[in-house]
């Protein structure tokens, strides 16, 4: 091709040196010689493009990928169950006797102690009864000691046959009788006294008291249907949460399949969350597993003690509950941004075999567990999973794969609170071909 193009190129001069040598024809000699000479050298790049042999060898390097190695690793199983909170002790504070209330000794919304004053009833007639069983009391003894004196004198009389045998039996009885009196009337003042006594209304337990449903001048019966006030008690604190009955038995089918570990334990730790997403500070304990499956929501009922000494817990707050449910002795975990899914929503990952060449990998996937997902099937121990920059590479390609310390990377999210800048190891960068 070189041969021919040149040869072109000498009959193109030739041509132009036939020119008539004139002085007239020398500027447009010299221009020909300068347009053939361009046409030429034109060709000739041309020839050597189409040759396929470029003037400059471009050589494409390896992408720089971020991966992670695959390790078994025990792992804890948790469900997040949707939950309320209730309240420890609840007591709706009634008066047990009826009167007009005087004084409302407390503040609505504080805490309150056991046996603490609430309510004053005014009292008056609260004590006049007290003082008129009081008064019975005193009379019952005084006819008591009469009436065991004559039975007294009575039993040594009929001894010498002084009286008849009917009248000695009859001061016995008589006796017997007042000293019943007697007990009647000590009852009758304990109950006065009692009585007296709820005319001031205390606290049944310690807790944090609500608003009060009456006011000085109001008047109360005993027993009445409508609380004054209520109490409650925040530390602890109960946990209700549900579970599908479904998913208990699923979990038992893997638990005898071997596939998970049974969590033991007689107090089984349980984590909350709050509604806004973040973590309770405090773990609390399971103290009650439901036996019985609602036959509405198909839900079994499970109920966690949890401290609550900041008082951050109120009652009918909704929470999340994360129970440990099974122990994974040999589970592989995934990082959640590793894992692509294609339209039909199947997941795949890419993996970095043996020559550092990428290969597409469709994935079954168990849970999740934190930021990564639980691997139930696809990979194996010791593979490589691109987590960083397979955005810029594609099965076949191959790269340069640079391990990733993804715990570290989280700790200096949670730290800075937000994205930190990422290194070459944990963002790599495609590097160009040169031009």
């Amino acid at each position: 091709m070189k041969t021919a193009i040149t040869a072109r190129l000498h009959q193109a001069q030739a041509s132009a040196s036939r020119v008539p040598h004139s002085d007239s024809h020398g500027p447009q000699r010299a221009a020909y010689g300068g347009w053939w000479c361009a046409v030429g050298a034109a060709l000739l790049l041309a020839a050597c493009s189409k040759g396929g042999e470029p003037a400059a060898p471009v050589g494409k390097q390896a992408v720089q990928v971020g991966v992670v190695t695959l390790q078994p690793q025990s792992q804890q199983l948790d469900a997040s169950l949707p939950g309320r909170t209730r309240a420890f002790l609840t007591a709706e504070v009634r008066p047990q006797v009826s009167g007009i209330i005087q004084k409302r000794l407390f503040t609505e919304g504080a805490v309150v102690k056991q046996g603490q004053p609430l309510y004053q009833i005014d009292a008056a007639s609260l004590q006049a009864t007290e003082r008129s069983a009081a008064a019975a009391v005193a009379k019952a003894e005084a006819s008591q000691r009469t009436l065991a004196a004559t039975a007294r004198r009575n039993a040594e009389l009929v001894k010498i046959d002084a009286i008849s045998q009917q009248a000695y039996e009859e001061s016995q009885a008589a006796a017997l009788q007042a000293q019943s009196d007697v007990a009647v009337a000590k009852a009758s003042l304990e109950t006065a006294r009692i009585n007296l006594k709820y005319s001031r209304i205390e606290a049944p337990i310690s807790g944090r008291i609500a608003l009060s449903a009456v006011t000085p001048g109001a008047l109360v019966t005993a027993n009445q249907t409508t609380a004054l006030t209520t109490i409650v008690q925040m530390d602890p604190m109960y946990v209700d949460f549900t579970q599908s009955s479904a998913d208990v038995v699923q979990l038992k089918r893997e638990l005898e399949a071997g596939r998970f570990a049974k969590v033991e334990g007689d107090k089984i730790a349980v984590r909350i969350k709050l509604d806004d997403g973040s973590d309770y500070a405090h773990q609390g304990k399971l103290a009650f597993a439901g036996v019985i499956v609602n036959d509405t929501t198909g839900t079994l009922t499970l109920r966690a003690v949890v401290p609550n000494p900041e008082g951050l817990l109120m009652p009918g707050m909704y929470v999340q509950a994360l129970l440990p449910t099974a122990l994974a002795p040999d589970a592989l975990l995934v990082p959640q941004q590793s894992v692509t899914r294609d339209l039909t929503g199947r997941p795949s990952v890419l993996v970095a075999k043996e020559g550092d060449v990428l290969e597409k990998r469709d994935v079954e996937l168990d849970r999740a567990v934190g930021s990564q997902w639980l691997l139930q099937s696809g990979l194996k121990a010791g593979e490589r999973v691109v987590v960083d920059g397979f955005q810029r590479v594609k099965a076949g390609d191959k790269v340069k794969p640079v391990e990733v310390d993804m715990q570290a990377k989280a700790a200096r999210k949670s730290t800075r609170g937000e994205p930190p800048v990422q290194a070459a190891a944990d963002a790599p960068a495609a590097q160009p071909a040169s031009k």
